[in-house]
């Protein structure tokens, strides 16, 4: 058992990582959506992916679509129904576009699942080998939070594409990349009451730690609560906040997406960069839409973190926050949903030293997610 002492703003937790289930890192996130085409075509012109893989009818699948899609060490899967029936098309109905899956990459998938399920895990798939020409990969699956899942991928002795079923993707529209780099974390939001049954799982059944805790004291505004706890794997590659709701004047987005998602899933998706001001420049200049804090945010925002190596003026030209942590400190800016539904988004965040996820910049946040919710009707 591997011990982490890792000191977090919030509220300082020594976490135990069990090295029962050792995790190299997020393989892929799958998404199950209405029309994986177009959803690719946005993924490479919005954010900078390239084509990489894909299966269908061509490759003899008969009932989905998938387009695989990769910038530097983050890989998204595109899913799609080819038929009128089927758990995908009912996971389409009851919560639109969203994650389905969170592949993790591990060097023994059979072992994982054994571990997993032996803990408490409810099975989604047993270990299965899949092979072509290129080798082979060994899958296994389990069930979390909502009706996403966890796909553990073993793949050390697999060389092609993406996975067998695949054919290679070479596309003649190649849109230049925006410098995101991998994931950083990805988060849940669970319903009322299920923040602290989650991350027991993850530490039961998984091996995490948890690194840091925030309550309705650190997340809230004058209408609008949440709550929030960070399981990490022991290397910390692997990060995981767990979000509820808290009582509030007001419905909180949490609400708002357990109601739009109709049930828990991944809320949004944190993409890091080594150079946040040429990434979100980019992006804007792409179309994407960010949320917006009121410039008098800049006004005191260095007299609370101190000295930055960034100017203040294109930073909040950007609308781009900054926090500090006892390590060193983050840049970091969130997307407005990127689907109808007001249900997922992104993060775009740079560290400088810091392992902490923004404490300092949650009020201001959440008051522009609130303003949001206000122009939907919704708060």
């Amino acid at each position: 058992m591997s011990k982490e002492n890792v000191t977090y703003s919030g509220k300082k937790i020594f976490g135990e990582a069990e090295d029962f289930l050792p995790i190299h890192g997020t393989d892929y996130v799958e998404l199950y959506v209405g029309n994986a085409k177009q959803a690719a075509h946005f993924y490479k012109t919005a954010f900078g992916f390239q084509s990489i893989a894909y299966a269908g009818l061509e490759t003899g699948r008969k009932n989905s679509v998938s387009y695989v899609l990769q910038q530097d060490k983050i890989r998204l899967v595109l899913t799609s129904p080819l038929a009128a029936d089927g758990p995908i098309n009912a996971h389409i109905n009851a919560h639109g576009d969203g994650v389905k899956v969170i592949a993790l990459w591990v060097d023994d998938a059979e072992k994982a699942w054994k571990e997993t399920t032996s803990r408490g895990a409810k099975s989604y798939f047993p270990p299965q080998k899949e092979e072509d020409e290129y080798g082979f990969v060994v899958r296994s699956g389990i069930h979390t939070y909502g009706e996403t899942v966890h796909i553990f991928v073993q793949r050390k002795q697999y060389d092609g594409c993406f996975l067998p079923g695949y054919r290679s993707w070479d596309s003649d529209y190649k849109p230049s990349e925006v410098g995101l780099r991998f994931i950083d974390h990805m988060v849940g939001n669970v319903g009322w009451g299920e923040m602290n049954k989650w991350c027991e799982f993850y530490a039961k059944v998984m091996g995490f730690a948890q690194l840091v805790s925030f309550d309705d004291k650190d997340i809230s505004t004058e209408y609008t609560a949440l709550m929030s706890k960070v399981m990490s794997n022991g290397t910390g590659r692997v990060k995981f906040p767990i979000n509820e709701p808290a009582k509030g004047k007001r419905k909180s987005q949490i609400e708002e997406y357990i109601d739009f998602y109709n049930g828990a899933g991944v809320q949004h998706i944190a993409l890091a960069t080594n150079n946040i001001i040429e990434t979100v420049t980019e992006l804007r200049a792409r179309g994407v839409e960010f949320l917006r804090v009121p410039e008098v945010y800049y006004d005191t925002v260095l007299n609370r973190v101190g000295e930055i190596d960034e100017e203040l003026e294109p930073l909040k030209a950007l609308n781009i926050l900054i926090d500090r942590d006892d390590e060193g400190y983050l840049l970091q800016i969130f997307t407005k949903p990127v689907l109808d539904r007001p249900t997922m988004f992104f993060e775009i965040i740079q560290r400088k030293g810091a392992q902490s996820f923004g404490k300092g910049n949650f009020k201001a946040l959440f008051e522009a997610i609130e303003r949001e919710q206000q122009e939907r009707n919704t708060l």
